[in-house]
């Protein structure tokens, strides 16, 4: 893992050890020294901060992308303080899989942590949900969005699905049967344009294809 601030970097290795299902091979304070831990050590997963020195910019996405190019079997969570699209569209423009879009103030849910490493470790992918209602929220209402396809029933399982949620989580949280669920699910990625790829997370993809398109469109 990566992070440049002690405190920060030796706590959640410290909580990370301490749930008995991690490993932490390395715990280092930039880039540089990241890059050369993981072409040593090749861990399963990585996390690293997404601003460390020299610049504090996007260092951690850049170094995401060094990684997943080198070593396709290693899975990243990048942590963010930020729900910034520019920052999101960053991390994945080039595909989801292995990768992990996580918020800062989630290291403290270990549950929620724990969770974003094994997505990423298995070669899916994740985005905290919180960056996901804000995205939303924010571009719901565009005249050229996408999700001006949607119904609203739609568009509910979009939000939940966008969550991590499966079919059947859905189905539950609203109250529908888990075929029409399926239905709703189908649906969405039709009108978002997401064909099947057995290799994509297309739950997180959904929205990145609707945040991608509205990007994009003239203005």
């Amino acid at each position: 893992m990566a992070e440049d601030h002690y405190l920060v970097r030796e706590g959640t290795r410290l909580l990370l050890e301490d749930s008995g299902e991690v490993e932490v091979l390395a715990a280092v304070e930039n880039a540089d020294a990241l890059l050369r831990a993981v072409d040593d050590l090749r861990p399963d997963v990585v996390i690293t901060d997404i601003r460390m020195p020299p610049a504090y910019r996007t260092e951690g996405i850049t170094a995401a992308h060094a990684i997943r190019a080198a070593h396709p079997g290693t899975g990243v969570v990048v942590l963010s303080q930020h729900a910034d699209e520019s920052y999101v569209f960053a991390l994945f423009h080039a595909g989801t899989e292995g990768l992990a879009y996580l918020l800062k103030e989630r290291v403290g849910d270990l549950d929620h942590l724990l969770g974003a490493i094994r997505e990423v470790q298995a070669g899916r992918s994740a985005i905290d949900p919180r960056v996901v209602d804000i995205l939303l929220r924010g571009r719901t209402q565009a005249a050229d969005s996408p999700l001006s396809r949607l119904t609203a029933r739609e568009f509910d399982v979009l939000r939940h699905m966008a969550q991590g949620r499966n079919n059947r989580a859905i189905a539950g949280a609203l109250l529908l049967a888990e075929s029409t669920v399926e239905k709703h699910v189908n649906a969405t990625f039709a009108k978002l344009g997401l064909a099947e790829e057995p290799t994509l997370h297309r739950r997180v993809s959904a929205v990145l294809t609707y945040l991608r398109h509205d990007q994009d469109a003239p203005r």
